[in-house]
């Protein structure tokens, strides 16, 4: 599952995998989607994965996200003071620390964020590629009038020029008032599910691509770290894929060599469904997304 943009992102998945062999793991804009859905959503987006190699693999085709049968709920995010009357956030197993001052701060899965606040419940974060500018969405949170729901509303535009507005509520957890605290997704929302195509790739291998995004991914069962190429991909994104069994792969995501997601995806019996289980690095939280064949 590739995701763009961490928690508080759309959850974008991607699939990837493949192999004449039938010996071998394989999104998304991640909306707090949970940056899951978002970074596990555009990851949630950002944004799942799988692969495919030859003619007759199960995993090559055109899939669709099913978000009535994924489950992206049971995450977490976190809110605490830092030093300098800054706000640390930690969602997906990442953190960054901010300013709600109109200024940029380096963010999630290297992008930026500049923060404001709407009124004394509601604060907007903008998130972009700092080395290209692209503006990747905005993310309202918006806190419950008992302080026991905080609820994430992330809009934008994909590269192919259509809207997305996820949304994810999450419910308090830890903490008595304001944004600081801990809070668990509840209800994650998805407006418009992404499609996932994967073809034969050469030397063991598989091409596959999300068109809403421009994003392409060339990788080989062979254990490798590849790049994934795509005007929202965060630089130095890679994938590395290895084979489970003829029906099921593992794939590592990480971001400037780290890892940030590793995921299983296997494609059921008929061939019908493919089904991403995902966690993010140093977390225990697992969600699935569900892809229909078309």
């Amino acid at each position: 599952m590739i995701r763009y943009g961490p928690y508080l992102s759309r959850v974008e998945n991607i699939a990837t995998a493949c192999a004449s062999s039938t010996t071998g793991r394989c999104f998304t804009d991640r909306p707090f989607t949970d940056a899951r859905q978002a970074s596990r959503v555009l990851l949630f987006v950002l944004v799942t994965a799988a692969a495919v190699c030859a003619a007759d693999s199960p995993f090559a085709g055109s899939w669709k996200l099913n978000p009535a049968k994924s489950a992206f709920t049971g995450t977490t995010i976190a809110f605490e003071q830092a030093a300098g009357g800054g706000m640390k956030m930690t969602a997906d197993g990442q953190s960054y620390t901010f300013k709600v001052d109109g200024k940029s701060y380096p963010a999630f899965m290297g992008h930026a964020a500049t923060w404001t606040q709407v009124d004394p419940s509601t604060w907007q974060a903008a998130y972009t590629k700092p080395d290209t500018g692209l503006a990747l969405y905005t993310q309202v949170l918006v806190l419950g009038p008992d302080g026991k729901t905080l609820t994430a509303t992330y809009k934008g535009s994909k590269p192919s020029g259509e809207a997305f507005e996820d949304s994810t509520v999450f419910q308090r957890v830890a903490g008595t008032s304001g944004l600081p605290g801990t809070w668990k997704s509840s209800k994650v929302q998805i407006s418009s599910p992404d499609m996932l195509q994967i073809t034969a790739g050469k030397d063991d291998g598989l091409v596959f691509t999300i068109p809403a995004y421009n994003m392409t991914a060339d990788v080989k069962f062979d254990g490798k770290d590849y790049a994934v190429s795509g005007p929202t991909v965060p630089a130095g994104f890679t994938m590395g894929l290895r084979r489970i069994d003829a029906r099921s792969f593992e794939m590592i995501q990480k971001v400037g060599g780290k890892v940030v997601y590793r995921d299983t995806m296997t494609v059921s019996a008929d061939g019908k469904t493919l089904t991403d289980v995902g966690v993010a690095e140093g977390t225990q939280e697992k969600t699935k997304a569900v892809y229909d064949r078309q």
